[in-house]
């Protein structure tokens, strides 16, 4: 076998091959998906308009000082321009070094709100789903019934609750009465408004998981059970070693999903307790509402905020996929 030589008498150069740059590849996957990419337009240009252009807003506002007497408005004829400015960081170093004097507070309770609800919502669509995978009857009913919640709009559901948690009317203060106590102003005190509205976020959020970790308990194999029963294995350790293992991808969909969905909760807490939010009762979403739409309307200070929590879920949403990746690679290699 020969080895071609260059003049020079050395072996020539090998060719690198060189990767197409993105344009080129982008160029390619158009020509070969186009029918993909023609369905997905309406979708990119929906999304680009309802949520890009508000979060492009948003981020430029949080720059600014603007607020309701700066802002550009229109007065029957008259037309006020806006006199808004630039303030660089001005607002993020405001709220994040404490100046501000609320963020760290909400943040904390907000912290403490969604780690409670998506725990309870966990825990509880767990032990429900557990009942309802084994055979029983009437179990199509019951997970009609337990599913019901879900189904209600999450407002009706709301001032369902807010009826119920009444202090003269509701039907808590009315079992009290019966038994001889006296009335609790459920929705008055701010450590009273806390309990109610994880109860009600409780009672909204608990179907979902039910519904996700059912499904998830049957896409787990009957053999396995079965193998672990044969060697002996405790319910409690069937549990252990074989269901939750195999509820790990729909666990860490799910509770990821929550915390997010929990984090920004605004419902609960602004129909729930409404106007007589006690400023400890506040979550940061429902803050950042307030300060553009109540009282003097803040509207680069509320853009801050808002900014931040996008920023809190999305470093939340990465450390969190990287923890499971390097669990889940912890268990196959042990495997």
């Amino acid at each position: 076998m020969t080895t071609a030589v260059s003049e020079t008498g050395s072996p020539p150069t090998p060719q690198v091959r060189r990767r197409p740059g993105p344009l080129t590849r982008a160029r390619r996957s158009f020509d070969t998906h186009w029918y993909a990419w023609a369905m997905v337009l309406p979708v990119v240009v929906v999304l680009a308009v309802l949520v890009g252009y508000p979060l492009g807003r948003g981020i430029y506002l949080s720059f600014t000082d603007a607020n309701e007497a700066n802002v550009g408005r229109t007065i029957g004829v008259n037309h006020i321009a806006a006199t808004y400015k630039s303030v660089g960081l001005d607002n993020y170093w405001k709220v994040l070094s404490g100046q501000e004097g609320h963020f760290y507070s909400k943040l904390s309770w907000t912290v403490f709100w969604t780690a409670s609800c998506v725990f309870l919502h966990y825990t509880i669509g767990l032990g429900l789903a557990l009942l309802l995978n084994r055979p029983m009857r009437l179990r199509a009913l019951y997970r009609v019934l337990l599913v019901l919640p879900w189904a209600v709009p999450a407002f009706v559901a709301t001032f369902s609750w807010r009826l119920m948690f009444n202090e003269k009317y509701g039907v808590f203060n009315a079992f009290l009465t019966g038994l001889g106590l006296d009335p609790v102003d459920w929705l008055g005190d701010s450590t009273l408004q806390k309990v109610s509205a994880v109860a009600v976020n409780v009672w909204l959020g608990v179907p979902f998981m039910m519904v996700a970790i059912l499904g998830g308990l049957q896409a787990i194999p009957r053999e396995l059970y079965e193998a672990a029963e044969m060697d002996g294995a405790t319910p409690w350790q069937r549990f252990r070693h074989v269901t939750l293992p195999g509820l790990r991808p729909v666990s860490g969909t799910v509770i990821l999903l929550g915390v997010i969905w929990t984090f920004n909760m605004f419902q609960v807490i602004y129909l729930l307790i409404g106007q007589g939010a006690s400023s400890e009762s506040e979550i940061l979403v429902t803050y950042a509402y307030r300060l553009a739409f109540q009282g003097v309307r803040d509207y680069a200070g509320s853009a801050t905020y808002g900014i931040l929590i996008l920023s809190l879920l999305l470093v939340f949403a990465v450390f969190y996929r990287r923890m499971l990746s390097r669990a889940e690679k912890e268990g196959v290699s042990v495997r």
